[in-house]
């Protein structure tokens, strides 16, 4: 913040400090990390973080303090995306049943997106991305889905985000690979993380605009019920089966799906 705030509350900002911290970390941090830091005397932060854990936004083990699910979770319990959730599932648990692969749905979450909810491939192995994963938006299939579905202003707005936080974004190389995908309507790639997996996402629309991102990691195997093209089809169907259910009644005629 570069303004002063006209409240002061000094315990409430070291525990918004400490869970801003956590969240960023790969890895639990001690309170010699924590207190480095942010600046701050072990002595300071102490009680907050004992504070913190009585409430179960943050644990300690052996790696140090990490943050629970606590916070994820209430945020869930918001109504619209508590909504979103209970349309999807069950679309996806079908799609997941349809194609032999697995599935999930995320949203943007700051300069990332993070996945909300998560059907795994039927059968003994698949392969799935776990409820929580976060990675920047233009670095993901799902992120540039979300960006991709956009007015130019708000893309613009989020992509600042994406660059607050530290990420470079070659913006002339991604903006005609976004108008690519919203041309499309959908858009595949190679999986940033994992060899041999094709990312398939698709938006789940309010308008013409992204509330969601539906993805398919697309696994080549005996395990693959359809061929990509047809996960690919399905994919769509699906999300579109959402946005629809999702619209107001007087805005299911008028949905604008690519």
């Amino acid at each position: 913040m570069t303004t002063k705030s006209r409240y002061q509350a000094p315990a409430l900002k070291k525990g918004l400090e400490i869970l801003e911290l956590l969240a960023t970390a790969d890895a639990g941090l001690s309170m010699s990390d924590i207190s480095g830091a942010l600046g701050r005397s072990v002595s300071e932060i102490f009680r907050m973080l004992q504070v913190l854990e009585e409430h179960r936004y943050i644990l300690r083990d052996e790696s140090g303090f990490r943050l629970t699910s606590r916070l994820f979770t209430l945020g869930m319990r918001q109504p619209p995306v508590r909504d979103l959730v209970s349309t999807a599932l069950p679309v996806m648990q079908e799609l997941a049943r349809e194609t032999g692969q697995s599935c999930h749905l995320a949203v943007a979450s700051g300069a990332e997106m993070v996945v909300i909810a998560g059907i795994e491939a039927p059968g003994l192995i698949g392969f799935a991305v776990r409820i929580g994963y976060r990675r920047p938006l233009h670095l993901s299939a799902s992120g540039r889905i979300l960006l991709a579905f956009q007015p130019r202003t708000a893309r613009a707005g989020m992509l600042a985000e994406v660059r607050e936080a530290g990420h470079v974004v070659e913006q002339e190389a991604l903006f005609p690979v976004l108008d690519g995908i919203a041309a499309d309507g959908d858009g595949v790639s190679p999986s940033p993380v994992l060899n041999g997996i094709m990312d398939i996402s698709v938006p789940v629309l309010s308008g013409y605009v992204a509330k969601a991102a539906l993805t398919i990691p697309f696994v080549e195997g005996p395990g693959s019920r359809v061929a990509l093209p047809e996960t690919r089809a399905a994919l769509r169907d699906a999300a579109a089966v959402v946005s629809g259910r999702l619209a107001p009644a007087d805005q299911r005629d008028q949905m604008a799906y690519p």
